[in-house]
Order: C-alpha cells, then structure tokens, then sequence
C-alpha cells in the first residue's frame, strides 16, 4: 500500500503517513469496499478540486460518476451529504470533536446503524484528509497470517503491551454500542467513566486487563461478556452500572477487588470461577437485586463489607469452607452444597 498523496509506502495498521501526515485508507466491518470508495473521493479532490466538493449537485453527480458500482453504499454517502453530515463535520474546528457529533446525529437522530456511521465517517474523513482509526477497521490478512497467529500465541504476556487510553474511549463518548478492536491488552483507568449513552461493548479477545473506574456510572450498561483470557479486574471497574444485570468472570481472575461491583442496583447473576480467591471491601455493596450466589472453596478472603446493603442475598457455599466460616461469622444466610453444580440445579 502506498500513500495517495506522497507514494510513501503505508503499513495498514497506521492511521496517518509518517512522511505527510495524509490519511491511511481503511476497510470498515460491513464495507469491504470503503478503500475504494476513499480512492475515488480522494480523485475528485485532486481533478475537480476542493470547490466541487462544496457544490452539492456537482459533487453529488461526480461521485455517480466516479462510483458507478456499489449502489447502496454511494446513495448512504449521498443521503449523508444532503442532511449535512459533511458540512457539520467541516464546520468544527476540532477534528476529534466533529466526528463525535457526526456519528452521534447519524446514530441517534437518523438510526443509522454503527457500521454505516463509520463508512460514512471514514470516507469523508478521509475527503476532508484527516486522519482517523474506526473502531471497525479491518485489517487486511497478509499471506502468512497462520505463522504470525502462532507466533503471537508462543510470546510471554505483557498487559501493557497494547494500551487503550481515555483519549482513545472519546470518540465513543455519544455511542449506545461499542466495539473495541482486537490487539489491545489493557483498558486503562476511567475509560468508559460516566459514558451515559453506553449500553452495550464487545471486548476485545486479547484483553487482559481492565483498569480501575472503567465502566464506572454506565448506567445504561445492560450486559457483557468478559473475554476469556481477562486476568485483572481492578477496583470500582464497574461501580454504579445501575443496569447491570448479569456478568460472567472468566476463570483466571484471582481477585475481586474493592468496589468492583458496588452499587450494581440490577445485578442479579453473578459467576464467580474457582480461580478468586479474595473479595475486597464492597465489592457488591449495595447490589440488592442479587439474591443467590455461589462461592467456591478457591476463596481464602472475603472483606467484612464486601456483601453490605444486599439485603435479599443468600449464600451457597461448601461446608467448612472458608465462606462457609464467613457466613456464620457474618450473620449472611447461605446454603450448604456439595458442588457449584448443585447450586445451579437449585
């Protein structure tokens, strides 16, 4: 691949050219055509100039002409271009911010649905030459995709290998639903923090990590499947998700950490593997909707407050066990079993 503007070579997995700055064209999940579709619009600007672009009829009737194919995609692109999208986003001055408040008219004023927010996103971005990553960009698979996949899988872990920060979380800031791309190993602390419009997010297979306060006040926050191969679940990581309902911890975590679920006023199924061995300070304080919960024998810790204000909350647990000794010493009503799978068939 090669730069449009400069023919400097372009590794795919970068969002600008490291010689001129200029935009890496990228697929979008959905779209597997939207390099062509940057191609062409890149095309216009260089033989009609940046003018035909601010001429609705004209750049309407050049995109016919250089798109023939792909009916469907080019009348979104035009549908997006007559309700203002591109001129909304031409009108902002901070690029970060125009694209915020492009996929969020597109998302909740026009229900369009987040693949074809981004195509639409990553095409005009593109037109307009700035440089942006889409939380659906497909990467192209190279020849010896097979060796480089097990190459990965023989490397030691590193969770902070690949990092998603904060100012990686802002462009999702109005999004109902997220996809984070695989790669990256670790949410970094206060991502998701108080993302209001967050209802749903797939994580993505590589993670490991998930840093402290992440999804803290997503009070929209419904449901989500924790990846496999999570390992870290730090403090406060999901505080306050007040419709939260169900969560499943990947076996391999060892810790529930303090306030890890504090305030989840939905929770009503939570799995805890056999690889926990400590509850930290509120962990579930004040999840009131949880009524049954089974606690493996793995478990050496539990905090004195880690199950306050859960008034309906009972207990199953194995006899002498650790949790057993907490229960009595707590006043916590439980139920003795013999296995978890005896709890589940309760």
């Amino acid at each position: 691949m090669q730069c449009e503007k400069c023919n400097a070579p372009l590794d795919p997995k970068l969002t600008a050219c490291p010689q001129c700055g200029a935009p890496v064209p990228q697929n979008i999940e959905g779209f597997e055509n939207t390099m062509e579709f940057q191609h062409e619009l890149r095309a216009i600007v260089v033989n009609d100039g940046t003018k035909a672009v601010a001429n609705r009829d004209r750049f309407i009737g050049l995109l016919n002409d250089h798109i023939p194919d792909y009916d469907k995609e080019r009348r979104l692109l035009i549908n997006m271009y007559r309700t203002g999208v591109f001129r909304m986003m031409l009108e902002e001055k901070n690029h970060e911010i125009a694209v915020m408040k492009a996929k969020s008219y597109m998302l909740g004023d026009l229900f369009l649905a987040e693949n074809a927010s981004e195509f639409v996103v990553a095409c005009f971005t593109y037109l307009l030459g700035w440089p942006y990553e889409s939380p659906l960009k497909v990467l192209p698979e190279s020849d010896d995709g097979d060796e480089k996949k097990e190459e990965i899988k023989k490397r030691p872990v590193d969770i902070n290998e690949m990092v998603f920060m904060p100012r990686n979380a802002l462009r999702y800031r109005l999004s109902g639903n997220i996809v984070i791309p695989d790669g990256y190993t670790k949410l970094e602390a206060f991502c998701f923090d108080k993302f209001g419009s967050l209802r749903t997010i797939k994580l993505p297979s590589t993670l490991l990590a998930i840093g402290e306060y992440c999804f803290s006040s997503c009070k929209r926050l419904r449901g989500l499947d924790l990846p496999e191969g999570l390992r870290i679940i730090k403090q406060g990581a999901f505080s306050q998700c007040a419709n939260l309902v169900m969560v499943k911890i990947p076996d391999g975590v060892l810790e529930i950490e303090d306030s890890t679920f504090s305030f989840c006023t939905s929770l009503e199924v939570i799995e805890i593997p056999p690889s926990v061995s400590s509850i930290g300070a509120e962990a579930f304080s004040g999840c009131d909707k949880l009524r049954k919960l089974f606690l493996p024998e793995s478990i050496k810790f539990i905090d004195a407050n880690a199950f306050s204000y859960c008034p309906n909350l009972v207990i199953y647990c194995i006899e002498n066990s650790y949790v057993h000794k907490y229960c009595l010493a707590t006043g916590i009503r439980f139920v003795l079993v013999t296995s978890a799978e005896e709890y589940e068939l309760d």
